[in-house]
């Protein structure tokens, strides 16, 4: 099928000829005819497989065949689960509705409130927005949401990782009764179907891979590896001139940072981006990893699911996620729009249960790379060896005891009847 064939609008494939998009990928070919029908759906599809364009473009034709008044109120509310993914699907309603006119907004935290609350003011057909600023905004009386038609809910599964189901629960409750809901995930759980099922009547299913499937243009290698040889390992591989433009995935915020001042002190641009970073931080270093400046950059998972960027060459697990499902997302990062791509993977004994784990779940083992750093011990670890060490409880500094240091409790009360009788006989001599 070509997009041709759909037949979209002049305008939208205007855009989609000066891009050269000839062809739909298989969760747009399946996806812009039902929505185009104006049925309620949700769509099953890994990272990397156009998703966005499946539900922008028809939205954006809908939205043209039914009324031109540009911009008076919004009739779309797209709800996405990070800063990055609602400016790039900003970015994309700008691109594709280029010749549409519509205004379009992007809301979220970690900036100044001044300009979102001017473009809403001002008018917009289009909301792209994460769920807690947008909760803010209502609460303030700043929107409602009584002209929505389109409800979208991007990355679900997402949204359920980061605890953001209730304020959604919250926003698709205001919602008019009589308006169309689309929800895309990359898995599918209870959770999301329980949601679908209580704000959608009749919902049509669409499920284009199975899910959490590894993507097969990815060449996948393992490196076992000691804990303590991981930074050497890692700047012996992205040295390498084949390492155009690499994501480092790390399970910590402190981690990040490390590795990314590591390899900068070893010659190589990297920045590091997590929840921790301001959204102008985190804006300038996408910015600059796009660009070229940066050839590495170094990623939790919290921010890693809104990172769209093609011409990936590498990604590399320095660290191996607790959930298998995460590693699908994050090899997911390469081998975009048709290309190819490599996923490395440090394994040390600790994370060897994430492995099998991993390995279970895309049902394959993934291919051992031999280096010189190779680590037997983690390779065959099991049982103890093969957990992570249990972390320390947290234990609160003591405070300074209030009747005295004494660790014996009779002497500490003892010490508070004291205070007791001193108190009463003070009174006693005021009067």
């Amino acid at each position: 099928m070509k997009f041709t064939d759909i037949k979209l609008i002049e305008p939208i494939q205007k855009v989609l000829s000066k891009k050269g998009y000839q062809k739909p990928t298989p969760i747009q070919e399946k996806s812009i005819p039902k929505i185009l029908e104006k049925k309620d759906l949700i769509g099953i599809a890994q990272t990397g497989t156009g998703k966005t364009a499946a539900f922008t473009l028809p939205i954006l034709q809908l939205m043209y065949n039914k009324d031109k008044n540009y911009g008076k109120f919004p009739r779309t509310l797209i709800l996405t689960p990070t800063r990055e993914l609602a400016s790039q699907i900003g970015e994309n309603i700008q691109e594709y509705g280029s010749f549409t006119n519509f205004k379009h907004t992007v809301i979220f935290g970690g900036v100044s409130q001044i300009n979102q609350e001017k473009a809403l003011k001002k008018g917009v057909d289009i909301v792209i927005a994460t769920p807690g600023r947008l909760l803010d905004l209502m609460s303030q009386g700043l929107f409602n949401f009584n002209t929505i038609e389109h409800f979208v809910l991007d990355e679900a599964d997402r949204m359920l990782d980061m605890g953001f189901i209730n304020d959604v629960k919250k926003i698709m409750v205001t919602l008019p009764k009589t308006r169309q809901s689309l929800f895309f995930s990359a898995t599918m759980s209870k959770t999301i179907m329980d949601l679908t099922k209580r704000f959608s009547n009749n919902i049509t299913k669409i499920e284009v891979t199975p899910e959490a499937t590894t993507v097969d243009k990815i060449d996948q290698g393992l490196y076992f590896v000691n804990k303590e040889d991981k930074d050497d390992l890692l700047y012996n591989i992205i040295k390498t001139p084949d390492v155009d433009s690499v994501i480092v995935f790390t399970k910590t915020k402190h981690k990040a940072n490390k590795i990314a001042k590591f390899l900068c002190d070893k010659g190589i641009d990297s920045v590091a981006i997590h929840g921790n970073k301001s959204q102008n931080a985190r804006t300038e270093a996408l910015d600059r990893f796009k660009s070229g400046k940066s050839k590495a950059l170094i990623a939790t998972d919290i921010v890693a699911r809104g990172i769209d960027i093609n011409d990936i060459s590498h990604v590399i697990n320095y660290e191996l996620p607790n959930e298998a499902e995460s590693y699908v997302h994050r090899i997911g990062r390469t081998a975009r729009a048709g290309q190819r791509g490599v996923s490395y993977s440090f394994c040390s004994a600790e994370e060897r249960d994430y492995l099998r784990d991993i390995e279970k779940l895309i049902r394959k083992e993934v291919p051992i790379i031999n280096h010189d750093k190779h680590s037997e011990f983690a390779k065959n670890a099991t049982g103890i060896d093969a957990k992570p060490p249990k972390k320390k409880p947290f234990v609160k500094a003591n405070k300074k005891k209030k009747f005295g240091d004494s660790n014996n409790k009779k002497t500490d009360n003892k010490n508070k009847s004291n205070k007791k009788f001193e108190g009463k006989t003070k009174k006693k001599f005021k009067k």
